[in-house]
């Protein structure tokens, strides 16, 4: 089968559009990645080159090692994956102790994975320790409201979930487990990529100051919907703000309660603190 016509590329392609259609990836912003299932590599193994070279990652995933990953390009635009994806992404795969790659598709005029990669990585390896392999897609975007947030609430785990949570009704019951929070840093280094990596023993979304949103889930509609859900609360967190600075009214810590014992899920006390 062509690798352009497979499930995975199509539902990646179609998501970096989804993303770009938001308005979350001016020129080349954000970066995507999907862990590919054993099936989806025996499918596809006679159609990749085997003459890559190996390169650094930058940091070392062992828990990785021989996985192929599918990822958007160092400096391309998500606005043009949709038009000349093999040009815009790139099929690698992981050497034996998970400390180089190397690319076996894609990128057909050059060019190189996302300088995210070792974040990219880093909480693959992660998410796939603390969920049993059932997270394969991380995905970070330039969310507009979530980073107006950043500029004007504490930038503290505790405060973001709980004010999120308030701001609609289904927050609690798609990210149950909050939200973390990275104070401003360098991206595309290691320093961000372990921030993250901490926060993600714990949670599916970290939210990274100034800069965006970085979230994981089992597939792309999940991953993609935590990523929306969260931006449209916090642009009607800013809605209200926008209007009064105090709110006559919210959903208080037992409204919360009463969601999670309706939908069934657990909501972490911590979060549920009197204001």
């Amino acid at each position: 089968m062509n690798i352009l016509n497979t499930r995975f590329v199509r539902g990646f392609v179609k998501m970096a559009d989804d993303g770009f259609q938001q308005g979350w990836h001016e020129r080349n912003g954000g970066n995507l990645s999907y862990r590919l299932k054993e099936e989806e590599v025996q499918h596809i193994l006679p159609r990749l080159m085997d003459h890559g070279t190996w390169q650094p990652i930058g940091t070392s995933v062992p828990g990785l090692a021989g996985e192929y990953f599918l990822v958007t390009g160092s400096g391309k635009y998500f606005r043009n994956v949709i038009v000349d994806p093999e040009a815009c992404i790139a099929i690698i795969e992981l050497d034996d102790k998970g400390e180089n790659y190397r690319i076996r598709w894609g990128l057909v005029e050059g060019g190189k994975p996302t300088s995210e990669l070792p974040a990219h990585l880093m909480n693959h390896e992660v998410k796939k320790r603390v969920t049993d392999g059932k997270h394969r897609v991380i995905y970070h975007a330039h969310t507009t409201n979530v980073i107006a947030l950043t500029f004007i609430l504490p930038l503290k785990d505790e405060i973001f979930t709980r004010e999120l949570w308030e701001s609609a009704t289904e927050c609690p019951v798609v990210f149950p487990g909050g939200v973390g929070v990275v104070p401003w840093m360098v991206p595309g280094g290691r320093d961000i990529a372990v921030a993250t990596s901490a926060l993600m023993e714990k949670y599916d979304a970290a939210i990274w100051a100034h800069h965006g949103m970085f979230c994981s889930g089992e597939d792309f509609d999940l991953t993609f919907g935590l990523m929306h859900t969260i931006e449209k609360s916090a642009e009607i967190l800013l809605k209200v703000y926008s209007v009064r600075p105090d709110k006559l009214q919210t959903i208080t810590a037992e409204n919360l309660r009463a969601v999670a014992s309706s939908f069934n899920v657990t909501l972490p006390e911590r979060f549920l603190y009197e204001k």
